[in-house]
């Protein structure tokens, strides 16, 4: 047992390995420059033996202009967004003078100063991002699919880097996971959809990731380079390694890509909310030295794809928060005013399976037990019951594997392995059980499992890499799909619903109510307040530029000055942005000022400062009948008729455009089921297509590139749903690509 707590450990160690690649070369340095620590090949690139270098001060090595030039890059990567930031220094030797790529950071009280030897002494000019990332931007921005946003990264990394193989691997809850994009070379065989186990990427090791953007180690077969000396004379400790590029790689870590077949290896981090999602792993079969231009434009990628990952995720997990939602506060505005509680909350059938996408329910109260859709029988879900009530402590309980823990529900494993427990009162009895069904899932691992310590002959424990990683298949049984977060809630706050309802507690739903209302307004002032902060900074980015544009541009070659100016275009247009969340914002918090209009007369107003906005165009805006008299907020609704009426002209290429508004006729409005008048605005423009009907309401979503079209955020439809939200409406779109679109909403 004690070896094998003590090899185990050995992995909380690989920050602290005391040597580096042997590509390059590191110094440590005290906080006042005096040299600490030296790798052990200094020589070969310095010219300079260890023992001429410790203990002696910095400027020994470099003159005062490359002293400044390594401070300056301390400073600015205290606050750099790209890791590691590289800046050129040269070295005088009696050889000549040597060139070297430098990255400086602060670990503790050390500072540590990696060199890795370049070719010139041309100082790095700005990485050209145009040509490298450049047209994969506008690309995955405009992908609604996380598959075809991840082999667009793949092919553009594989692009950038040459490596052999490119993967995206997203990581699970447990550290495991799996494959879900790949490039590569024809003759290799594909990893895409294996699976790998928690061990291969064992915790330090991802927080070593999640820590540093990017892993690079261009020969995995190299040796290493120790440090002289090994502990740090400055701290008595082992130096951490932990943000340090160079950082050697751990034996096991090299046994396992030599398994693979892979020489050379980069990593790059990929960051969703702040916790480690996954990496862009890149194998190549044989040594791959990549310039530091290339590896910082690979970070500056890593960071832009985790920032559109975390879009893609955040804004499917709202759509489905927002459908959840809706379909709870209408489940409970049925129920709460209906004669019989019980029937209420079965009919119609699907509402509650719906709240938590289950395939049964079963309802007990007073241990009278209701079923709807596929569930166990009565006796089954009663015994089941009588088990929850003895092992289960919250009101709320949930399993995907629920024949592991509850072994009768084999029985019925087709129906309930998986399954969620309500409890809404003890005293009477009253709960609501979910049941999803057995999905039998076939996990393809790359290899099969095997232990992860070898025992040697002196009966110790060594780590064991898999050396095998062809198709193993294993089959996974008496499993459900997972509950979410978001479903448990739904659960949560049907429970609260139904307190209020069946002890008749209206003060209690007004309550609620009044807290969900001030949660969304600290939610707009949150959105307010950052948004308002982000502007000065901004101001000040920007005013910077276009000083080092007036001042200094006789300074800057042609590459920095373009690229001056394009962070001037930038800062423009993330200010436009902002706004835009200011706007959303104000919309959110602003107290509705309702009042009956007469939307004619507002609709006069919209129309009258559209033709004055856009006069000598051929269009034409279309009434067919009277408009009613509404109750509304106008300054909103006029900013909403605004914004679709703008739209349906900007998205038209038509030689005569036009517009229509109106409303359905009361026989055409039963079919979408609403009281309220179903509003339209239709046009004869450019149309959408199906896939991107639900995409175009998305805040900052457009789908055609910035330059088509008149440019725009991509914010007015965001803003339109935003309006009808706080009226308590609704839109929607139906639309022939290439025809026209019609926007239907309901106020």
């Amino acid at each position: 047992m004690t070896s094998t707590i003590s090899q185990e450990q050995n992995y909380n160690y690989i920050h602290i390995p005391g040597a580096i690649q042997p590509h390059g070369v590191l110094i440590a340095l005290s906080l006042s420059l005096q040299i600490e620590q030296v790798s052990d090949n200094v020589e070969e690139f310095l010219s300079k033996k260890p023992e001429d270098l410790l203990n002696q001060p910095l400027h020994n090595l470099f003159g005062a202009e490359e002293i400044r030039a390594i401070e300056d890059l301390l400073v600015s990567t205290q606050h750099a967004s790209i890791s590691p930031n590289y800046l050129k220094l040269t070295l005088n030797t009696p050889e000549g003078e040597k060139h070297f790529d430098a990255t400086v950071h602060k670990s503790d009280r050390i500072i540590i100063l990696e060199l890795e030897p370049t070719l010139s002494r041309t100082e790095m000019s700005f990485v050209n991002f145009r040509s490298m990332i450049g047209d994969v931007i506008p690309q995955i921005q405009q992908t609604s699919k996380l598959s075809d946003f991840t082999r667009l990264v793949v092919d553009k990394v594989k692009d950038i880097t040459g490596f052999d193989r490119v993967m995206i691997f997203r990581f699970d809850a447990s550290g495991a996971g799996s494959v879900i994009a790949e490039a590569k070379q024809e003759e290799l065989e594909p990893y895409l959809g294996l699976h790998y186990p928690e061990s291969d990427i064992p915790e330090p090791a991802r927080k070593l990731y999640a820590r540093g953007l990017l892993r690079y180690i261009p020969d995995l077969n190299a040796h290493k380079s120790n440090l002289i000396p090994l502990n740090n004379p400055y701290t008595a400790q082992p130096l951490d390694l932990s943000d340090a590029t160079l950082r050697s790689c751990d034996d096991c870590c090299v046994q396992y890509h030599q398994n693979m077949g892979v020489s050379a290896l980069l990593v790059i981090s990929l960051i969703q909310d702040q916790k480690l999602w996954g990496l862009i792993s890149c194998h190549n079969s044989t040594p791959k030295y990549l310039t530091s231009d290339i590896r910082t434009g690979c970070g500056f990628l890593g960071q832009i794809v985790s920032l559109e990952l975390s879009n893609q995720i955040i804004t499917e997990e709202l759509d489905y928060k927002d459908k959840l939602k809706l379909l709870l506060s209408q489940f409970v505005a049925s129920i709460s005013s209906a004669d019989n509680f019980i029937d209420a909350l079965i009919h119609p059938k699907p509402c509650l399976l719906d709240l938590v996408t289950a395939g049964g329910c079963a309802i007990s109260l007073d241990n009278e037990i209701t079923l709807v859709g596929a569930t166990p029988g009565v006796e089954e879900v009663r015994s089941l019951i009588e088990w929850s009530q003895n092992t289960i402590d919250d009101d709320l309980f949930a399993t995907d594997s629920l024949p592991k823990i509850y072994p009768l529900a084999q029985a019925f494993k087709d129906f309930a392995s998986g399954l969620l427990v309500l409890r809404i009162s003890r005293i009477r009895r009253f709960y609501i059980l979910w049941f999803r069904p057995e999905v039998i899932q076939t996990v393809n691992w790359a290899g099969a499992p095997e232990p992860l310590y070898q025992v040697t002959d002196e009966g110790n424990l060594k780590p064991s890499p898999r050396k095998s990683f062809e198709l193993w298949k294993g089959t996974v049984l008496l499993t459900s799909s997972p509950w979410l977060q978001c479903e448990l809630d739904s659960a949560i706050d049907l429970r609260n619903a139904l307190v209020g309802i069946v002890l008749n507690k209206t003060d209690e739903l007004a309550k609620i109510n009044l807290e969900l209302q001030r949660s969304n307004q600290e939610l707009d002032s949150f959105a307010y307040a950052a948004s308002h902060d982000l502007k000065e900074p901004l101001r000040g980015i920007h005013n910077y530029s276009n000083i080092l544009i007036e001042d200094y541009a006789h300074l800057l070659d042609a590459e920095g000055l373009e690229y001056l100016n394009t962070l001037v275009n930038l800062t423009q247009r993330m200010d436009t942005l902002i706004n835009v969340l200011l706007r959303l914002s104000q919309i959110g918090q602003t107290e509705l000022r309702k009042q009956f209009v007469d939307l004619n007369d507002l609709l006069n107003i919209v129309i009258s400062m559209f033709r004055a906005s856009r006069q000598g165009e051929n269009f034409d805006i279309r009434i067919p009948k009277q408009l009613p008299v509404i109750e509304c907020d106008p300054v909103l609704v006029n900013e909403l008729f605004t914004n679709l009426i703008s739209n349906a002209f900007k998205y038209n290429d038509q030689a005569h455009k036009w517009v229509e508004i109106g409303y359905l006729e009361e026989q055409i409005q039963k079919s979408v089921d609403t009281t309220s008048f179903v509003f339209y605005v239709k046009d004869n423009g450019i149309g959408i297509q199906p896939q991107h009907q639900e995409l175009i309401f998305r805040l900052f979503k457009r789908l055609h590139s910035k330059e088509k079209y008149g440019g725009g955020t991509g914010a007015g439809l965001a803003i339109a749903k935003k309006i009808l939200q706080r009226h308590g409406g609704k839109i929607w779109v139906e639309s022939t690509y290439g025809q026209g679109s019609t926007f239907f909403f309901i106020l």
